[in-house]
């Protein structure tokens, strides 16, 4: 059995994405890794965290990101699909700049790929997800945060990624997914508030098919709100994410109290959300309601 590793990144060292511990969360389960890289800005340091690693399995097709692709967010999910065709393995681990995978779950996640390595029917396993918000020490299991997703696929089967990168089709048709005990820690709402108010911009920019370069021009300051409204996260991070989680350095840009909401509401914030969760995790156990699923689950 062969697994194949991928990702697809441009900036993420400017814009605070923990890309190096993304990919070395990945490294130990992968026999190669693909990383598809636009050099991005000049002042980006994304190449050498990469190269920092020193790696062999890391293989790096240099990309130029095509600014008619931007409309709609669709340059994310055609570089994400180059690089899956870049990938030999039997299974492909797909995972994001700001996606990192915990060492607990190395045996269940190569448990599953044996296992389902020979039954055809199984086109991809699906992972449970933590979204961590504003610091390291709150997360939200709310409604509207979706909480699985696709993230190792057959190989060679026509599988695709699709909308904004976010998931993967065959054509039109969904994939049937074995689910797997096993979490995708995500921090892409991790980051000092100005670096936030950066990157929403930039992808707020691409996804309207503006070629502006957000870097060079002024953006908000992300304001995440109170977040003591917000739950605590009281279980490991892992390992690898330690010595970024040690050098958190924005805790007087953030409210941990009652503040004044000058902003629209976000999601999770709104009324009718929080009702929703509540009954989700007080009573489903975390089953999501008329939720987002992008799959179709084989027992």
């Amino acid at each position: 059995m062969k697994i194949s590793g991928f990702t697809m990144v441009r900036n993420a060292t400017l814009l605070y994405y923990p890309v190096k511990e993304s990919i070395m969360s990945v490294l130990p389960l992968v026999d190669e890794f693909i990383v598809a890289l636009d050099k991005g800005d000049a002042s980006d340091t994304t190449e050498q965290e990469i190269l920092s690693i020193g790696s062999d399995k890391i293989k790096i097709p240099y990309r130029v990101w095509d600014e008619q692709l931007y409309k709609n967010s669709q340059i994310f999910r055609h570089e994400t699909n180059f690089a899956l065709s870049k990938c030999t393995g039997d299974w492909c681990f797909y995972i994001q700049a700001d996606e990192v995978i915990h060492e607990d779950d190395y045996e269940e996640i190569q448990l599953a790929c044996q296992r389902h390595l020979n039954n055809k029917k199984v086109e991809g396993l699906l992972f449970n997800y933590r979204h961590f918000w504003g610091d390291y020490l709150h997360y939200l299991p709310f409604h509207g945060w979706y909480r699985n997703e696709i993230r190792i696929i057959r190989n060679h089967i026509g599988v695709e990624s699709i909308k904004d990168a976010q998931s993967f089709r065959i054509g039109n048709r969904k994939l049937k997914v074995a689910k797997i005990n096993a979490h995708i820690f995500h921090y892409g709402w991790v980051r000092p508030p100005d670096r936030m108010g950066k990157k929403k911009k930039e992808h707020d920019n691409i996804h309207q098919g503006s070629t502006v370069n957000s870097l060079e021009t002024p953006s908000d300051i992300f304001n995440y709100g109170n977040l003591s409204a917000i739950p605590l996260y009281t279980e490991t991070h892992p390992a690898i994410m330690q010595e970024r989680i040690s050098s958190f350095f924005w805790t007087d840009q953030l409210t941990y109290n009652t503040f004044l909401n000058t902003r629209k509401k976000l999601k999770h914030e709104k009324v009718g959300n929080k009702i929703i969760s509540w009954f989700e995790n007080r009573i489903l156990n975390g089953r999501q309601l008329f939720g987002y699923k992008n799959w179709k689950t084989i027992k």
